[in-house]
């Protein structure tokens, strides 16, 4: 069974840092694109972050480029998005999502991504 797991999310302070970390299971990384998503509190799904399958290449949304960076390691099947300089903006519900990698460059468009987590919520302490 093709799974995500994540984790990582807490409270952070505006220009604090976290790392959140997807897990999968039941696939490999060699085969399947990964992808960040964060939806807010009465806001729409926002793409932040994928890595292909294929070779690794990533892509950042411009809204955290600079900030958030996303990696992968293929021997403990995870894929990490180190976020920097948060702003009360990043509080969001963060996804991780997967799907059949196709091509050498992921897409950060959920209509992509058939398997997804249940969430890690990034959140300020007011």
């Amino acid at each position: 069974q093709l799974q995500v797991a994540e984790s990582g999310g807490g409270v952070v302070q505006p220009g604090g840092s976290l790392r959140l970390s997807c897990v999968a299971s039941g696939f490999t990384l060699d085969l399947y694109d990964i992808a960040w998503f964060r939806q807010a509190p009465g806001k729409e799904r926002e793409g932040i972050s994928c890595v292909s399958s294929f070779n690794g290449n990533t892509l950042i949304a411009d809204s955290v480029r600079g900030r958030f960076t996303i990696s992968r390691d293929t021997a403990k099947n995870t894929v990490d998005l180190q976020m920097k300089s948060l702003k009360p903006e990043d509080k969001a519900v963060y996804f991780c999502a997967a799907h059949r990698g196709l091509f050498s460059i992921c897409e950060i468009d959920e209509k992509y991504y058939t398997t997804w987590g249940q969430g890690t919520e990034v959140t300020d302490s007011k």
